[in-house]
């Protein structure tokens, strides 16, 4: 298995390679073919319907968490697999958007995903609108525990925050970076004000270049129906896919002082640098 990186945070820790909904009907004979990190996977329900998994002919650690596939690449997880507990919470409507793909570096699609202040320009009339372009203050920090990124008390005026909302509000968020390819944001719910939902962003890096990447829901919406649902997130995803393909570099700089923060940028400068402490490399540019 000859691999294009030497990165451990991509090879000692999991990965998606997509939705369990793909095995099936899978077998060693007929297996779900897929791209990781520039080399061929392979993944099969066997008879017993355990799972398996190849990439580049050798077998790999496999697992079924979340309703995706994750693949370890060397097989030796760097640590312990995230926790998602709304997954799984009574009243929450689990909806698999399934994915999209997008020509740039899985680290620039997680950037992008955690920036409030592009809002208002590509997502008119959906997630912000002109003249109200202002992100307000909010907080950064390190859960030093898990070694996650959290930001709290982000708030946005937004004209259709959901398929289910019918009227602007001001938007409650929370972001949070598990690892350096997934994140989850967690937003005002529409039919419940106390609550939040919780959207999750899974990225296949197929190569440093080139990504699928997937929208996970787990909301309180009893109005909407999945195909609104999926629609209006590949609706969002559609508007962010010419932006992020336009990119120049397409992988995420990070070098200080490369690209130039602005204040509403702290969730980014603190994913750079949890980056750069973390020695990421797959999709960066380091030097």
């Amino acid at each position: 298995m000859r691999l294009e990186t030497k990165d451990p945070n991509v090879l000692n820790d999991w990965l998606t390679v997509g939705p369990a909904s793909r095995l099936a009907d899978t077998s060693e004979m007929r297996p779900y073919e897929t791209r990781l990190l520039g080399l061929p996977i392979k993944v099969w329900r066997t008879e017993d319907r355990s799972v398996q998994a190849t990439m580049d002919g050798e077998k790999v650690a496999v697992q079924i968490s979340y309703a995706y596939i994750w693949i370890c690449p060397k097989g030796d997880p760097s640590r312990n697999f995230f926790a998602f507990p709304e997954f799984s919470q009574s009243g929450r409507r689990i909806v698999d958007c399934d994915g999209i793909g997008v020509a740039v570096s899985g680290l620039r699609m997680i950037e992008n995903f955690l920036d409030m202040g592009h809002f208002p320009f590509v997502h008119a009339s959906y997630l912000g609108e002109v003249p109200r372009t202002e992100v307000a203050p909010y907080t950064v920090s390190i859960d030093e525990v898990n070694d996650e990124i959290w930001a709290t008390e982000c708030r946005f005026f937004q004209p259709k925050t959901s398929i289910s909302a019918k009227e602007p509000l001001e938007t409650h968020y929370k972001y949070r970076v598990m690892q350096p390819f997934t994140a989850i944001l967690y937003k005002s719910a529409f039919t419940r004000p106390d609550e939040m939902d919780a959207l999750a962003l899974f990225v296949q890096p197929l190569d440093e270049d080139h990504i699928i990447a997937y929208c996970l829901l787990a909301y309180y919406d009893d109005v909407s129906t999945d195909n609104d649902l999926l629609s209006f997130q590949h609706t969002i995803f559609g508007q962010d896919k010419p932006i992020l393909e336009n990119q120049i570099p397409k992988r995420l700089p990070l070098q200080q002082k490369t690209e130039i923060p602005t204040k509403c940028d702290a969730t980014s400068v603190a994913y750079r640098r949890w980056l750069a402490a973390r020695n990421v490399s797959y999709g960066a540019l380091v030097a």
